[in-house]
Order: C-alpha cells, then structure tokens, then sequence
C-alpha cells in the first residue's frame, strides 16, 4: 500500500483494550506524567509515552489537541512543564533547543521559516549546527564547508549543484527548504527524529523519497515521532499511532490499525455519551427551510481537485467538519475575500460575489473570525475595545477621527453581550486568557449584525464555559436571520452548535445532512470513509 492511499478500517477493538505501547526492549525516550499550561489553561495533562527504537510511531490530533505543545518539549523550547523526560534511560533536562541536538532529539517543525537562515548560503545552512560549534570564524575555509555540504545532501540525494550549495537559501522553493532541514538533521545520527507533518510542502514524489528514508532509518534503529493528518502516510509507515485529544492521551495502537477508533478518540467524545443538541435553534429546519443566502458553483477549495457546489441559507448555523488539509479554512477565507477562490461564481443575496479582499467582504456583511486569532485578528498592545472597533473605524468616525466614546461603548457591549472577563473595554487584549480573547474576536464581528459569519476553528483553546457562550451567540444570530457557518476539526463541537452538518475531505463534500441524519456516528464513519 502507498502512503498516500486511504487507510483501510480494522475490525473494532473494544474500549477497555490496553494500550499498545512500545516493543519490549530498550526505550529511545520516555515521557512519563508531562503536563504544561498556559496562562492557567492546560494544554497537556500527565502525557506518559514510551519511544522504542527502531520504531515509527505516529502522533494524531485535531487542531489545539497539544501536538505542537509536546513537540516544543522534546525540542527542549518549553521547558516549564511539569513530568519526566528520559533519554536512553537516563533523566534529560531539555533546557533548549541546543540540549535537546546533544542528546540525539531532532525535530523537523512545521513552520520551513524555523529552521532555515536567510542570509547565509544554502551549504551554510545544511552545515549550520557544526558550524555553530565550532570556534573562530567558521566561514573562513569555504572549500571544507561546501565538502561537507555535499556530504550531507547526499543522505538524501538531493543533487544540487555547487552553483546551488552557493546560493542564498532564501533562493530555495519551499520543499527543497523543507529537505535541507531534514538533511541536516539526519547529519546527526539522531536517538530520536521528530517531523511535524513532513509532507505538507512536498510533491508525491518527494515524499515518496522521504517515506524510504523513513522506512530505512527504522531499519537503522532511529526511533522517529510521526506527526500528519495524512492517514494514509500513517497506516503504510507507523508501527504504532497514538492520538491526543484535549492535552491527554485517549488512545494506544499497534498495527493494524482500527481507524474508526482512532478518529472517535481524536475527533468526538466517548461512544456513550451524547452530545447536547441546539434544540432551541434546530426546530423546523431542514433541507430547503430557509432562503439562500450564499450559493457556491464550481467552485475548487483545493488546487487540482474538483469544483463543489455549496449553498448556506439564512437561519441556519451551518457546521463543516474536516481534518487538517480538506479545505475548511480555504473555504472560510475564500468567502472572505482573503483568498479569492481560482474558479467558480458565489452569489450573495441572489447577487454576484466575488471579494477580492476581506473589506470588500465586509461591506457586504459577510464576517470572519479567523483559524489563528493572534496572527490575524488581535492586535497586542490594544485596548479590548480598540480590537473590537478595528475593522469598523469608519463608520465610528467623524470628520476623520474615530470617536473615543461610541468605540468605548462598543467594547462594554461586547463585555456585556458574551460574558468578557476583563476589567472594562481599556484593558489590554493580551492580560485576557485565551477564551475571553476568543470571545473579543467573535464579539467584533458582532458588532454591525453580519449577513453571514464565518467561526474557523473557534472554540480552540477555549474552556468549556466560552465554548458555550460562543455557540449560544452564533445560535442566538443565525435565530435573527443571518447565515452562521462553524468549520472545525472536532465533531462535538460542531454538533453542539449546528442545525447541519457538512463533512469535508481533500476539498470535496462528503456528507450533507440534518438532524438525525447528522448523527455523530454517521460523521465519523464519513470522516473515516473519506480520508
């Protein structure tokens, strides 16, 4: 079976199953009761996982779940946590990044930007560690340094030209971005490889070759930590999956593997308990009960996969569950003009739409509150009340100057309306915790009764108390007429909040429906099915 192929579903395992746990045998690293939080919010809660060498073992989660949280530990850049690392058996403080590479723990993020450094050469960068730690000037002898450029490249066959080695990195695309940290890394003969999603950036065939590189560094005995949301790559390479659900560890498998029960233990919560129904809100609605409010046709949400037809009517909350990668957010930000869609017509109201930036989507009253709140929606230093008024200073202004006052009671609004913890509408975005910052975002874009609200991921890292406030909002609002639409990785919480349920995967719709046919079994199955 190729990585890429969907995985295919084992027989159903029983709950009360131990967990798998690593081979017997040594243990390349160990987490035993690791748990972190943030600003009082746990994020990690008492993680205990054995890494066996010679092992591939991949780490699942929705978006928040805690993955990034316990990748920066093994990295050694949060170092505030509470529990034990061990490293081939011996205890490990991992007080930075640095501590973290002598001890054989080597991490490919995520994010290219973290591991690369403009500037310097494309041979400087895959030398860069040894450089690091060595004394005097270490460019003075460019014939060793590009030597030993060549010498790491070849690990992955990379093939670049001494032209190329001579490059600005910064001339690199991002995948070959992508292998020269990978590169560098293998440079090391590490006890531990982590990758966080190491395919995202790399076409079908690089990742073809990173998947026998994989395979033979297991044969080599490198225990490696397998972060994706490509099932497919996990069911062909891991050993082992282990799945993160709300900062703990729900589940524990060897192959093969029993996919319905690893996305129920990522994605939704125990088979027997029941998740709480927008009664108040579901009453009457079905297929066809309310006006059109936005009607997609042959639109494409990813590139080089097939258009979709889509329609959100008024009164409707409107939930879109998908895994990382099936084109939630390029929805979210293409009807917000973010992201202009390539291809396709959307009508607004029965009237062309097509946004080509978010203040053209705002004029027409259609809202985003965005996947990632502090990148793109809270400006630190700023008032709760300023954040608020942001998008909307001209209609708070007069002859040029916003007015002081009206943007001040735009915020105690906003406190009043979602239940905002803070001192008043001066305080500071960023002395807020995470739920009350969450619901200044909402609350903004509240604020001038949108046509249409886009929610991304809007209850991450949100307690449940804010959850609920949030989605008592978007129910109270899709109520008044207005077309609500909540994308999200996790199944419950979109059926907490939603009258319909849409299950998206690789960019196409896999699974449309309402109320009882909008059960979460019926979801996961599809989720399951599609991947």
């Amino acid at each position: 079976m190729s990585p890429t192929d969907s995985p295919t579903e084992s027989p159903a395992g029983s709950p009360t199953d131990p967990p798998a746990g690593p081979p017997e045998g040594r243990v390349a690293v160990r987490l035993r009761g690791v748990g972190m939080a943030f600003g009082g919010r746990t994020v990690l809660e008492s993680v205990s996982l054995d890494i066996a060498p010679g092992s591939v073992v991949a780490l699942l989660g929705a978006n928040g779940a805690g993955k990034s949280t316990l990748i920066k530990i093994l990295s050694g850049v949060h170092t505030d946590h509470s529990g034990e690392v061990e490293v081939n058996g011996e205890p490990a403080a991992l007080r930075s990044p640095l501590d973290a590479r002598r001890l054989g723990i080597q991490t490919v993020h995520q994010r290219i930007g973290e591991g690369i450094v403009p500037g310097l050469t494309v041979a400087e960068n895959l030398v860069f560690e040894e450089l690091a730690r060595q004394r005097g000037n270490p460019f003075l002898d460019g014939r060793r340094l590009l030597a030993r450029a060549r010498e790491i490249q070849s690990a992955l066959d990379l093939g670049w030209s001494d032209t190329v080695l001579k490059r600005d990195v910064t001339e690199l695309g991002i995948s070959d971005r992508q292998l020269l940290i990978l590169a560098r890394a293998l440079a090391t003969s590490p006890r531990l490889l982590v990758l966080d999603e190491p395919t995202s950036a790399l076409s079908a065939a690089e990742a073809e070759r990173l998947f026998t590189l994989v395979e033979r560094m297991r044969d080599d005995g490198i225990a490696v930590l397998y972060v994706s949301h490509r099932l497919g790559e996990i069911d062909a390479l891991a050993d082992r999956l282990v799945v993160l659900r709300d900062g703990r560890l729900t589940e524990d498998q060897s192959k093969p593997f029993d996919w319905d029960r690893a996305l129920r233990a990522m994605l939704a919560q125990s088979q027997g308990a029941e998740t709480a129904r927008p009664a108040d809100a579901r009453q009457g609605i079905g297929p066809g009960s309310g006006e059109i409010a936005v009607s997609l046709r042959g639109v494409p949400l990813l590139p080089g996969h097939p258009p979709q037809d889509l329609d959100l009517r008024a009164g409707e909350v409107t939930g879109v569950v998908g895994l990382l990668g099936a084109g939630k957010t390029e929805l979210a930000r293409g009807l917000f003009g973010a992201e202009p869609f390539p291809s396709g017509t959307v009508e607004l109201d029965g009237t062309p739409y097509a946004p080509r930036r978010p203040a053209d989507a705002i004029r027409r009253g259609v809202h985003l509150v965005p996947e990632d709140r502090h990148a793109d929606a809270l400006v630190p230093g700023w008032s709760l009340a300023q954040n608020i008024s942001l998008p909307f200073l001209r209609s708070l202004s007069t002859t040029g100057l916003v007015s002081r006052r009206r943007e001040n009671a735009l915020g105690r609004d906003t406190i009043e309306r979602l239940g905002v913890v803070a001192r008043d509408e001066h305080s500071a975005v960023e002395e807020l915790s995470g739920g009350n910052q969450q619901k200044v975002v909402v609350g903004r874009w509240l604020a001038e009764r949108p046509r249409v609200l886009i929610l991304d991921e809007p209850f991450r890292g949100v307690d449940i108390g804010a959850r609920r406030d949030i989605g008592r909002r978007a129910r109270a609002l899709a109520a008044e007429g207005a077309a609500v639409v909540v994308l999200s990785a996790d199944v419950d919480e979109v059926l907490e909040v939603a009258d319909r349920v849409v299950v998206l995967a690789a960019g196409e719709i896999h699974l449309d429906a309402y109320g009882q046919d909008a059960e979460r079994d019926r979801v996961i199955q599809t989720i399951s099915a599609s991947v």
